[in-house]
């Protein structure tokens, strides 16, 4: 899907959200109750006795997968530094982010300002999501992983040579050179390309859907999910032997998760499937889903088939639902890795959601990239045209949710 297409969609939520972002007022603490008001009830209970996870949930506050290197062994911010980065951040993504000139790739790459249509939330009392390893940072990659990625990389950088992002020496080109097209625009990537993020990412070419990213093709959920600037909004119903949670990913990218509570086993090792295959359990009051059979084409964070979970779902009290999960590996990451998150029950009234995953219905944008592909082609062998492979359609370079990619507008969360 396009781009412009996928930020246009989310209009109307971003506006309403545009009000309320990064306040410089007193950041709320998760669970805690604001001052002057009544803390949150007791967690609610089924009818049949279970604890009741029902509702619509939302993360608050933004916090980075990653504790930077900066913050090192700080687990927590204070008040104090809270407000300083809200005023930081806010003056970043409150400018113009069309700083590479208008008409340039980079600019149309960004289709307009992206400030407009994102949320950003006030900071997180947390430095990181992860809580284990201590220090707040994904486990160092296996050599086998970084076999992989490096391959992955390589081959993205060929298909970038030509660009102008790389005569320029532009972000989107770090490792790279300019030179001339590259052979390898001809050759199959080196593993499925399967999410713009690491491990994956974009290539420089449109020879058909596999060559762009899943957000284009709507199929950008992905299984931990822990939200993003296009907003987060699961909603949980249970049953006696069921839980389902609907994640409204992106816009209009939204899917269905069911999971069995039960003692069954899991599904043989050979049948795969893109979000794996959930098991849950009650433990107390904490819901434990074991999943696994997870597919080749998986990616999250360079982890592909033998990306294992274990997630626990325990409702903290009214308001206030605590998610943890612990990720694992052995052929991705020297060790599991843990990250924990609370998320903040949504006004059910006046929150009711139509949930119809409506990307691939209004998806013009991918036949038309292919098209538009197409064309360039054409006029380039009819010596009407540039060389394609001189063009940049992917991995550009640019400002993602209005942050530079590096110096002093870059994020302050990821440096």
């Amino acid at each position: 899907m396009s781009r412009r297409f996928l930020l246009s969609s989310g209009l109307a939520v971003a506006l309403v959200a545009a009000a309320g972002l990064l306040t410089v007022t007193t950041p709320r603490v998760f669970g805690q109750a604001p001052p002057g008001e009544a803390p949150a009830g007791p967690a609610p209970k089924t009818p049949w006795g279970a604890p009741d996870l029902q509702g619509i949930w939302t993360n608050s506050h933004d916090i980075p997968l990653q504790r930077p290197l900066k913050y090192a062994d700080k687990e927590f911010f204070t008040d104090e530094e809270r407000q300083a980065l809200d005023k930081q951040r806010g003056a970043i993504v409150s400018e113009d982010t069309r700083r590479y000139g208008k008409g340039s790739e980079q600019d149309v790459g960004g289709a307009y300002s992206t400030n407009i249509f994102l949320s950003h939330k006030p900071t997180g009392r947390r430095t990181s999501l992860i809580i284990d390893p201590k220090n707040g940072r994904m486990p160092p990659l296996t050599p086998e992983a970084q076999k992989r990625r490096n391959e992955i990389r390589e081959y993205q950088l060929a298909l970038l040579r030509a660009t102008e992002t790389c005569k320029n020496n532009r972000p989107g080109c770090a490792g790279g050179k300019y030179g001339p097209p590259s052979p390898r625009r001809n050759e199959a990537p080196p593993h499925y390309i399967a999410t713009g993020g690491a491990g994956g990412g974009s290539i420089n070419r449109s020879d058909g859907p596999e060559d762009r990213t899943l957000g284009e093709r709507c199929i950008a959920a992905t299984l931990p999910d822990f939200g993003g600037a296009a907003g987060f909004y699961p909603q949980i119903i249970q049953s006696k032997d069921t839980i389902s949670i609907f994640y409204d990913t992106g816009q209009g990218q939204g899917w269905q998760r069911i999971i069995p509570i039960t003692n069954r086993p899991h599904l043989p090792s050979n049948v795969r499937q893109w979000w794996g295959d959930s098991r849950a359990r009650w433990e107390g009051d904490t819901l434990i889903v074991d999943v696994t059979n997870f597919t080749a084409k998986t990616d999250f964070q360079g982890s592909r088939e033998n990306l294992h979970l274990v997630e626990k779902f325990r409702r903290k009290d009214a308001n206030t639902l605590e998610y943890t999960v612990t990720i694992e590996d052995p052929t991705t990451w020297m060790q599991p890795w843990t990250v924990t998150q609370e998320l903040t029950k949504q006004e059910d009234k006046f929150n009711r959601v139509y949930k119809e995953p409506r990307c691939h219905e209004g998806n013009h944008g991918m036949p038309a990239l292919l098209i538009g592909a197409r064309v360039e082609e054409k006029a380039f062998a009819q010596r009407k045209g540039p060389d394609p492979a001189t063009l940049c359609s992917a991995g550009c370079g640019g400002f993602a949710g209005g942050f530079a990619d590096e110096g002093e507008e870059a994020n302050p969360f990821i440096q």
